[in-house]
């Protein structure tokens, strides 16, 4: 069926040209000025020969920008391909030379990260684009880059005229999640899985068009682009943008731009709370709050509920964001629920066959529909052990009590979520693993007041009575990976528990923590 997720903007130019898309900075963007500048972008793409299927990068900090680009891309087909801003160079690189990029788009900031990781990616020279960011101090744009604003800023914004029809079932983003194995895995994500997403994420919130929604989540993430922008512009309503998340300016945000609808992970509403700033506002307007991206105490549900605000909790992941969510009526009975599925996901608990398990049950948490990935890019065998006759295993571990609410048990893979980023051990333990100090690394999550959860290392040094401090791991570690993803506590250990076969079990190491964790609770 031709149709894509960019036809949305130029009918909502249509039907509310003079509405605020978009409040950046406290600038309001009509909806017209947003397609009048999506379609320059995407007539520019056009006449730099992007075509159908080619993969546009773009590493941002939240702008205009971002969104011009990709509904850009979703006019024409090309795949918008968002890269996480806490990314340094080799991780950068990969992702680029992984979804074999078109044109690279970026903001000024990371010019310093790009440019030693030039010669090592297929980008080509003209399709570098520089954007200039809100930082004074961030660089001018440099003489291997394009400056976006000069080259789009004379295209036509009449609506593109592709050659080829986009079509529901086209690819539509690549969004990275890092894989078990070290190297990350690209989500494809189809116009067809947005469009149910769309429907899926409004019936959620009762989303209308007269709505406010405040959520300072980074676009580059799932929940930033398909749980917030997408859906809130598809209906027509307003989104308030900010440079970067302030979790002071977002309490004030709140009273200021009296926004219907908030959504802040979990670890942002611990900032928020610190701030101090929610007990000095009125926050009467908000009629919706969404959080999660991790596990969330209830304590913390608490203190916002003292507040006024009465978060529903909801759970997804990148191949399947926003499976499910808590009905606000049911906020109370069903306390530590991740939810019921939503209108557009099947979801239950299955044993390792994917037969369903009864209430009470713990197996793996699986689901089908339309609002499911295609696969991960150039990963067929992953796409395999993750998708199995249409079923999706979302890695993680469950049960249901007799209502069909869903709970969280545990993680089936080694994946944890630290201030709502997945960090996967294996691609830290696998840079760790070239020190001279150490013979073997091995990380898991554990509960952290702060983050949620943070990395733990387990660390078998090179030489019998050697040590390694945490600093020295860090130091390591510096320009090899995100920080958030350094591990924040260290523990020597003279051997690790092994299976007969030779591999490491992780298990009794969390185990051992569990125990550790519940002795000093007594």
């Amino acid at each position: 069926m031709e149709w894509s997720i960019g036809h949305s903007i130029y009918k909502r130019a249509i039907f509310t040209p003079d509405k605020a898309a978009v409040i950046y900075e406290d600038k309001p963007i009509s909806y017209k000025e947003l397609n009048d500048n999506v379609n320059r972008t995407a007539n520019y793409l056009l006449d730099k020969g992007i075509k159908k299927g080619d993969r546009i990068t773009a590493l941002f900090l939240n702008c205009p920008e971002f969104l011009e680009v990709y509904f850009a891309a979703a006019k024409i087909g090309a795949i918008f391909v968002p890269i996480n801003f806490r990314l340094v160079g080799p991780e950068i690189e990969y992702q680029l030379n992984n979804c074999e990029s078109c044109m690279f788009i970026f903001h000024d900031l990371f010019v310093p990260a790009i440019d030693p990781i030039r010669s090592n990616v297929m980008v080509d020279r003209d399709k570098y684009i520089y954007v200039k960011g809100l930082n004074p101090g961030g660089p001018e744009c440099p003489e291997w880059a394009q400056d976006y604003s000069e080259v789009v800023a004379n295209y036509s914004t009449e609506e593109p005229n592709v050659v080829e029809d986009v079509d529901l079932d086209d690819p539509l983003a690549i969004i990275y999640t890092s894989g078990t194995t070290g190297d990350p895995k690209g989500a494809v994500v189809s116009h067809l899985q947005t469009f149910f997403k769309n429907i899926q994420i409004m019936m959620y919130m009762d989303m209308n068009s007269k709505d406010i929604f405040l959520a300072q989540l980074p676009l580059f993430h799932s929940g930033g682009l398909f749980v917030v922008a997408t859906p809130v512009l598809w209906r027509g309503a307003t989104m308030i943008l900010r440079y970067t998340f302030d979790p002071g300016q977002f309490a004030t945000d709140i009273e200021k731009h009296r926004p219907t609808c908030i959504l802040a992970l979990t670890t942002m509403w611990r900032f928020i709370l610190d701030s101090g700033k929610l007990d000095k506002i009125d926050v009467s307007s908000v009629r919706h709050v969404g959080g999660g991206g991790e596990a969330t105490p209830q304590t913390l549900l608490d203190e916002l509920a003292k507040r006024g605000l009465y978060v529903q909790q909801g759970f997804g992941q990148t191949e399947n964001s926003a499976m499910m969510m808590v009905p606000k009526e049911m906020m109370q009975k069903k306390q530590g629920s991740i939810g019921l599925p939503g209108f557009c996901t099947e979801v239950w608990v299955a044993d390792d066959e994917f037969n369903k398990l009864p209430p009470g049950k713990v197996g793996r948490i699986v689901c089908k529909g339309p609002t499911r990935m295609i696969g991960y890019w150039k990963m067929p065998e992953k796409t395999k052990e993750a998708i199995k006759g249409n079923i999706l295993d979302t890695g993680d571990l469950g049960y249901t009590d007799e209502d069909g609410f869903f709970y969280m048990v545990d993680r089936a893979k080694d994946m944890y979520r630290s201030g709502g980023e997945n960090v996967y051990p294996a691609e830290i333990e696998k840079i760790l693993a070239a020190h001279p100090k150490i013979t073997n690394a091995v990380i898991i999550g554990v509960p952290d007041d702060k983050w949620g959860e943070t990395g733990k290392v387990f660390v078998l040094p090179a030489k019998e009575g050697e040590t390694i401090t945490l600093d020295e791991i860090h130091t390591f570690l510096e320009g090899k990976a995100a920080r958030y993803k350094f591990p924040k506590i260290l523990e020597m250990l003279t051997e690790l528990p092994m299976t007969a076969t030779g591999k490491i079990r992780k298990t009794v190491l969390k185990e051992k923590e569990k125990e550790k964790k519940s002795r000093e609770n007594k």
